[in-house]
């Protein structure tokens, strides 16, 4: 598996004027309209993976933002992150983060994800910002990918590294949809520790 380390990462997801490093989040237009009927571009793997790695990109670049800047930029960093990459604009997203607790469990509004990863909101008081743990690297292992159309879900798990060198597995499993843009939007995401019997 490929590790991918951030060291100053521009990212078209977080800044209108940042420039290569996710536009394949933002892959060939997925819908043409002829008369009255619309074709379904299906979602390719490499979309998928592209996706991925956008998100993994993402993650680090909250975490160095708010390391090098503070909190209001890794906000600021987030909630772009959140408004390309998730599609809470098609309606609720089905989010459910590693680190939370009932009647927080489940996160199908913007403000719920802005919540969890950076923190800081009343609403959400058990949340510390899980995207603010000073990550530097993530590697993504996928079991399995399904693809159907404009749809597509994988499976499987994501290790993120820390500054300290400390790694994090977690297992997830991302769906996504193609928007009327072009652009794959998370609609699903699940996200939980590995369970540990012991």
């Amino acid at each position: 598996m490929r590790r991918f380390r951030v060291v100053a990462l521009s990212l078209a997801v977080i800044s209108v004027s940042a420039v290569g490093a996710c536009a394949s989040m933002s892959a060939t237009s997925g819908a043409s309209v002829a008369g009255s009927h619309q074709t379904v571009v299906p979602i390719t793997r490499d979309q998928v993976l592209a996706a991925q790695n956008a998100w993994g990109a993402a993650l680090v670049q909250i975490s160095t933002t708010y390391d090098s800047a503070g909190l209001e930029a890794a906000t600021k960093t987030a909630e772009s992150v959140i408004d390309s990459a998730y599609g809470y604009s098609l309606g609720p997203v089905l989010f459910k983060p590693t680190l939370t607790v009932a009647p927080q469990t489940f996160r199908t509004t913007r403000e719920g994800a802005l919540a969890y990863f950076v923190g800081g909101n009343k609403r959400f008081a058990n949340d510390t910002g899980f995207a603010l743990k000073h990550w530097r690297s993530y590697q993504i292992e996928n079991a399995a990918l399904f693809m159907d159309g404009d749809v597509a879900i994988s499976m499987g798990n994501v290790r993120l590294t820390d500054r300290d060198g400390n790694v994090t597995i977690v297992d997830k499993t991302w769906g996504w949809k193609r928007g009327s843009d072009g652009n794959l939007r998370i609609v699903l995401h699940h996200s939980s520790l590995p369970y540990n019997p012991g």
